[in-house]
């Protein structure tokens, strides 16, 4: 399998390494344990010939992502810019829009192609995620939708493959998207990959996701949210919601899927189950205890909750405090 990583100016430096490492343990380990498996044969490519990591550090380029050469993949690892503030400038530069431009020829060419974390937001930048489901890193996901409204976003998974797009979540989604392209190859050295690097199953961001960091600023939902964060251990009302947000049921349910792409109902329960994860690591509090504390009547409800949404138990995320 031939790969192309495109590395820009300000590349995030652990997601462009992880990407680099999965693959070179790949063919260590094929090797070694002389496994029928091809060589992954990697380069990293650029649109300028210097470039420089977010940490300072200089890639070294092997050539330009718009050469001749037809790779199997072409990925796109995360700038290192972590809030709207920085990206939104970063996305205007001249050599992303180069990028962009490469990437569409290549893509008009028949490449597949491949992101993560920020790297995703190249892609849809260039518009090569358009009618493609697709995640992205999770704190993001708002400004995603806001600036990309033709992209089907699911930001709640890690990886999301979607006929020649493969997109992944945040930071260290990197590993995901490169042992998924391994396993393209062969899904035992996948396998060996991954327990060489110490990598667990990790097929939703749900479980990492913090709701108080997620970048919206949309009025309403901020209401919406400062009524919802006072009344967890309450019953949910739409009726009172949409008075609290100072609008109607129908405005603050669209409201609400355009700016979060979710319902006011199960944004609700995001909150309560980041609260009770929070109490469930910092205090000795019952299950029982917090499920009242959160607006549930009972342990059990609030226990099928959290596993259903975190893929995690009770007990394990007491040992995680």
């Amino acid at each position: 399998m031939k790969l192309d990583v495109l590395a820009l100016d300000g590349v995030f430096d652990t997601g462009l390494s992880t990407v680099l490492d999965v693959f070179t343990t790949a063919n260590e380990l094929a090797a070694t344990l002389k496994l029928d498996v091809a060589p992954f044969d990697v380069s990293v490519v650029g649109v300028r010939k210097r470039v420089r990591t977010s940490q300072g550090f200089s890639v070294p380029i092997a050539r330009a992502l718009d050469s001749s050469r037809n790779a199997d993949w072409i990925v796109v690892p995360a700038l290192g810019c972590k809030m709207p503030e920085t990206l939104e400038p970063a996305l205007l530069r001249a050599d992303v829009r180069d990028a962009c431009a490469a990437l569409q020829a290549h893509a008009g060419a028949g490449a597949n192609l491949a992101a993560a974390c920020i790297g995703t937001f190249v892609l849809a930048e260039a518009g090569l995620l358009d009618r493609h489901k697709a995640t992205t890193t999770w704190w993001l996901a708002t400004l995603f939708r806001q600036r990309y409204p033709a992209v089907l976003l699911e930001d709640s998974r890690m990886l999301v493959a979607s006929g020649d797009r493969l997109t992944a979540g945040a930071a260290l989604s990197h590993v995901d998207l490169a042992l998924w392209l391994v396993r393209q190859a062969s899904p035992e050295l996948a396998t060996l990959v991954s327990r060489y690097l110490i990598v667990d199953a990790r097929p939703s961001q749900s479980a990492y996701v913090i709701s108080d960091h997620l970048q919206h600023s949309d009025p309403m939902v901020e209401r919406f949210e400062r009524w919802a964060r006072g009344r967890l251990a309450h019953g949910f009302s739409l009726d009172e919601a949409a008075l609290a947000a100072g609008t109607s049921k129908r405005t603050l349910a669209r409201r609400m899927q355009r700016v979060l792409g979710k319902s006011p109902l199960t944004y609700v329960q995001d909150l309560r189950v980041e609260r009770a994860v929070h109490l469930l690591k910092t205090s000795d509090k019952s299950l029982e205890q917090i499920a009242g504390l959160v607006g549930y009547a009972d342990g059990v409800t609030l226990r099928t909750l959290l596993r259903q949404r975190l893929g995690r138990g009770v007990r394990e995320m007491r040992l995680e405090s």
